[in-house]
């Protein structure tokens, strides 16, 4: 059996899709409405602390139909992507030179454990002072959300991949250069995968922290302007909008792990 082959054997199924990953999902959701629904029937909650989902379901139709609603959620989203991007770009051959070489391994541990104590409202004004640019810094902050993840999940999965197929690739005369494009790469997809949906999810909260802070013309930015107005059903519509936005991402990354699990590495 060739190391190639002896790959193919050690493919992860990917788990089948059931009606229960809707249904439950579904059913909590309702639950929580009808929480929703009890908590503020009445009257008995002023409406710019909890308003009803009724004045949220009203909010939302009008924001929707508002021409500047769409362009505020498609510069968080660019700059949330971007800011992935970016971090994927750093965190996953950083993931592969700690594998590689033990040393460096021991040396940047401390210095990646005390940057995730370092929160990211406290980075984004120091980044507007560094950076020409408020997008620029926006983005950088997101990357920095998504490096730490993105970086501790390929990390994770290069310690996990089979010895004895590496050995036996070495033993076959692969080099170095083979060995990362049809095994360590391929063996690990699945972990650099749960990393990005782990951190693109982050890289959208930055992105939001950031138009907040530093300013820009994003979802943080309407928030800000509906907090401004005292507009509590309009935070609500921005923040599920951002919710579901997350979520969808989320979801398509989760497929896209799920397929890296079963792909046919040559």
């Amino acid at each position: 059996m060739s190391w190639s082959s002896e790959i193919r054997t050690r493919r992860h199924p990917a788990r089948a899709f059931t009606a229960n990953d809707i249904v439950a999902p579904a059913v909590f959701g309702l639950i929580l409405l009808g929480a929703w629904f009890a908590t503020t029937a009445g009257g008995r909650i002023p409406a710019f602390i909890l308003p009803t989902p009724t004045a949220v379901f009203r909010a939302a139709g009008e924001l929707f139909a508002t021409p500047n609603f769409w362009p505020y959620l498609g510069n968080t989203l660019v700059s949330a992507l971007a800011g992935t991007l970016l971090g994927l770009l750093f965190s996953v051959p950083l993931a592969f030179a700690i594998h590689h070489f033990h040393w460096l391994n021991a040396a940047v541990q401390p210095f990646l454990g005390a940057s995730q104590a370092i929160p990211a409202v406290a980075l984004a004004p120091l980044l507007l002072i560094w950076l020409p640019a408020s997008w620029l810094a926006i983005v950088v902050l997101c990357a920095i959300m998504v490096f730490f993840p993105i970086l501790v999940s390929t990390t994770v999965g290069l310690r996990h991949l089979p010895v004895e197929v590496l050995e036996a690739a070495k033993l076959d005369g692969a080099n170095t250069w083979q060995l990362l494009r049809h095994m360590e790469l391929p063996l690990v997809l699945p972990s650099l995968m749960g990393g990005i949906r782990n951190g693109i999810t982050l890289s959208i909260t930055g992105a939001v922290v950031g138009e907040i802070v530093i300013g820009g013309h994003g979802m943080g930015t309407l928030i800000t302007l509906q907090s401004h107005n005292v507009d509590t059903a309009g935070m609500f519509v921005s923040l599920f909008t951002i919710c579901t936005l997350a979520t969808a991402i989320y979801l398509g990354v989760y497929q896209l792990e799920r397929r890296s699990k079963s792909i046919n590495t040559v």
